[in-house]
């Protein structure tokens, strides 16, 4: 990469990135009065526009094959075109989302000890893509019970990779792009990712290409932007940083359970956050509860539903990072209230008969979708703007297992469904979101702190 020499107000020479890529970091920015680095170390600020936008890219890259393996929907289809068991369809989300944040609390130490932790989240995402094209090759190999295992067994080795790339993510965006500027960047990657997968989702609306080549074909391609990402990411320019840790993983585990005693904004975070997996397990049940049922247009619904979660992410997730980075608690408390709302609308229109209309199901899902696309952005920037380098990948850790836990034990929601009623459930996650506003009152306002302070 060229870099060009400026002197700075103290007449040093320091290197800096092209015009070209310097002109589309304060683009993007909206900086125009010299470049703001906070949190970071000086050197770290020079190469800051090519750090920034690598992380767009990558991130954006992952996200990207995110929507295209989606397990609550695409690869739920999937293994129901493919024959294999509802024990195993079951399975996938909780694999996913359960495999990919308990390990946390167990890596994070052994991580703490590699100088430069984008080496681990560039093998993550190698394994992740690895792994995309496993599920991809048996798709096309296999049906039945033999495509069940394999499928869930490879997604499983994906969500442990994710996990590791999980816990080092916010600690390498910590030490490579500023403290103002982290919420824009994940927020850029999150919309150019969402417009993608909404090309997807329009594909697969469109009813044009044939259904069991097009979705292992995006499923190949989402393996390819994992391994693309691992390279990309592995140019980063991080400054070797703090490699304590290597201690035995339980009393690790422990010591970073014994952070909960220690602070109370923790502790506020993580409840308010746990409140807040109600954005990720209300679209299943919303969708249950809409009387449009057709098995002929099942492929098209699919569509409709991955276009309207894609658009959801395209429409707010660059607005709600750059409000992340003025003030995270309100992200997460205005995110809260419209999760209220739209599940609140949900159980309002199937009251009034209107659910299963055409329109009613996928705007009352867009409507989640920005919520739960805000609870993202703003759970991560606070997360990493509230910790110091040293505490940040333990917090990350702490609050990803906790969070696993809860999601593991968020399958007791079949229950109170089959039991209760759909209804019931979607009321009760929307009473959690309106607790999670109230709790989240209680942040601080922490990017209001200075560099020093954090």
């Amino acid at each position: 990469m060229r870099y060009f020499r400026i002197a700075d107000a103290d007449n040093r020479i320091l290197p800096v990135a092209s015009p070209t890529l310097d002109k589309v970091y304060r683009m993007l920015t909206s900086e125009d009065e010299g470049r703001v680095c906070r949190d970071i170390p000086e050197s770290a600020c020079n190469h800051q526009p090519q750090n920034f936008l690598t992380h767009i890219v990558s991130l954006g890259a992952t996200k990207t094959a995110d929507g295209l393996i989606d397990p609550k929907l695409v690869l739920s289809w999937l293994l129901t075109q493919l024959g294999t068991p509802a024990a195993f369809i079951g399975l996938l989300v909780p694999v996913r989302e359960a495999g990919a944040l308990l390990p946390q609390l167990f890596t994070a130490a052994w991580l703490r000890t590699l100088p430069q932790r984008k080496w681990a989240w560039a093998a993550g995402s190698v394994v992740q893509g690895l792994a995309a094209i496993c599920i991809a090759i048996a798709a096309l190999t296999l049906e039945g019970v033999a495509a069940g295992i394999a499928i869930v067994s490879a997604l499983a080795v994906l969500a442990l990779a994710r996990s590791v790339c999980s816990v080092t993510y916010k600690d390498v965006l910590g030490k490579t792009v500023s403290k103002s500027r982290r919420g824009t960047a994940t927020g850029a990657a999150a919309s150019v990712s969402a417009l993608f997968v909404i090309l997807f989702g329009l594909a697969l609306a469109s009813g044009v290409f044939e259904r069991m080549a097009l979705v292992p074909s995006a499923i190949f391609v989402a393996g390819g932007l994992w391994l693309m990402a691992a390279l990309l990411f592995s140019t980063l320019q991080e400054e070797a940083g703090s490699t304590e840790g290597g201690r035995n993983p339980l009393r690790a585990a422990w010591q970073n359970f014994s952070l909960l005693a220690k602070d109370a904004q923790l502790r506020r975070f993580i409840a308010t956050r746990g409140l807040l997996i109600s954005t990720a397990l209300a679209p299943p049940f919303m969708v249950a509860l809409s009387a449009r049922e057709s098995a002929e247009n099942a492929f098209g619904g699919l569509g409709l539903l991955v276009v309207a979660s894609a658009g959801a992410s395209l429409l707010s997730s660059y607005v709600w990072g750059r409000l992340a980075d003025r003030s995270s608690r309100k992200v997460l408390i205005f995110s809260a209230i419209a999760a209220t709302i739209a599940l609140a609308a949900t159980l309002g229109l199937e009251t009034a008969g209107l659910l299963g209309t055409v329109w009613a199901l996928p705007l009352v899902i867009f409507a989640l979708m920005i919520a739960y696309q805000g609870v993202r952005l703003g759970r991560s920037t606070h997360l990493v703007d509230m910790a110091t380098q040293e505490t940040r990948a333990a917090y990350t850790a702490l609050s990803n297992t906790i969070i696993g836990l809860l999601l593991a034990l968020g399958g007791g929601f079949s229950l109170l469904a089959e039991y209760g009623g759909v209804a019931i459930v979607i009321g009760v996650l929307g009473v959690m979101s309106a607790a999670a506003a109230i709790v989240a009152l209680g942040l601080d306002e922490v990017q209001e702190r200075s560099g020093a302070d954090t």
